[in-house]
């Protein structure tokens, strides 16, 4: 879906200006103002719903894991698929909360094992070992990106108002760090971190691991015009990506066609959203940042989506969580929108709206 731009400055001009009415200083929402109108934007209306959500999790395992780049074997990301699926994980727990919905999508665990309550849309049995060979092939990445926009037609075709990003899969902040290193043209070293909780001596076996790909790839410290292309990006999730990452790429792309509100999570939704936007700049519109992770590679990848990330809490639980937080700040604010007195309600004098510069 393609929304021309008077029809995209209509809803969010006037969502912006019944704010102005509320009886509150002006701009005193600060950043929810912005958000709630670009959500109205999406949805083509001046009343946005932000209380009919889902989290679609991502499970997928990555052959990266053979070189030892993780704590964990692969055997865990079938075990936590199964259990977010039975609402007993943190994001479960946390959606549950505040009366939001989890959706958890097989895009590629390494099981036969089908899980009550999970999805099944798996690719293949997890990903190659990209230090030895590509992750995936082209059309691999191609029909997990395709996944991605189809989950995004089903949820709005359901109903929901908005959707957060999440992901499980041992070994994905490994293949975020190494796309990441790839998109952003930058040392592999400044974008990866310890992950579940890896040793410094670990981190150094894995920003060596990332690095070796990349040369092997020839993705390393590509120029800015190569990396805005998008035959690149699907190249590089060839090479060194995750299911995950290409599924929720196809989220994002599937939030600006279907007109649905995707909440970024953390490092790894970052490094998907980042990719959406250099496929299709124009989905760039559909994403609203929840948080800042403690992944060295955020904050770089946050300013490279121009965007402002709400919660500084130093998390890195991953499954969507920093999104689900944001769903609920979301949603008080909309409240706050919908069913604050206006300034003539309340008996008092609106305030104006002075020029920049005028005191």
């Amino acid at each position: 879906m393609e929304y021309k731009d008077d029809m995209e400055e209509k809803y969010y001009r006037q969502i912006r200006k019944n704010w102005d009415r509320i009886a509150k200083p002006l701009d005193g929402m600060g950043i929810f103002e912005h958000i709630t109108a670009k959500i109205g934007q999406l949805q083509q209306t001046d009343m946005p719903v932000t209380d009919k959500n889902i989290v679609v999790v991502l499970c997928a395992d990555n052959g990266i894991v053979e070189e030892g780049i993780s704590q964990s074997d692969q055997s865990v990301t079938a075990v936590c698929a199964e259990n977010i699926a039975k609402g007993r994980s943190t994001v479960g727990i946390m959606a549950d909360s505040i009366g939001a919905d989890v959706a958890v999508v097989d895009i590629g665990i390494n099981s036969k094992e089908q899980f009550d309550g999970v999805e099944d849309q798996k690719i293949s049995p997890g990903t190659k070992n990209f230090a030895k060979e590509p992750a995936m092939t082209v059309k691999q990445v191609e029909q997990a990106i395709h996944t991605g926009i189809q989950l995004v037609k089903k949820c709005k075709d359901a109903g929901y108002g908005m959707i957060a990003t999440g992901e499980m899969g041992i070994g994905n902040t490994t293949t975020s760090s190494a796309v990441a290193a790839a998109l952003l043209g930058c040392e592999a070293e400044a974008v990866t971190g310890k992950g579940a909780g890896l040793p410094n001596d670990k981190i150094k076996h894995k920003v060596k691991i990332i690095d070796a790909a990349l040369e092997k790839y020839n993705l390393k410290n590509r120029k800015q015009k190569e990396r805005a292309d998008k035959e690149y990006v699907i190249s590089v999730l060839s090479c060194v990506g995750g299911y995950d990452i290409a599924g929720m790429c196809g989220i994002f792309l599937g939030g600006i066609e279907y007109g649905m509100p995707i909440v970024i999570d953390g490092f790894i939704s970052m490094v998907a959203a980042l990719a959406a936007k250099i496929i299709n700049p124009a989905a760039a519109g559909c994403m609203i940042p929840s948080h800042i992770s403690r992944e060295p590679g955020a904050e770089l990848l946050a300013k490279e989506l121009a965007i402002e990330p709400v919660i500084m809490a130093d998390m890195a639980l991953g499954e969507g969580t920093g999104a689900v937080m944001m769903m609920s700040l979301i949603d008080t604010a909309n409240h706050v929108y919908k069913e604050s007195y206006s300034f003539d309600e309340a008996g008092v004098g609106q305030y104006e709206r002075y020029k920049t510069g005028e005191e």
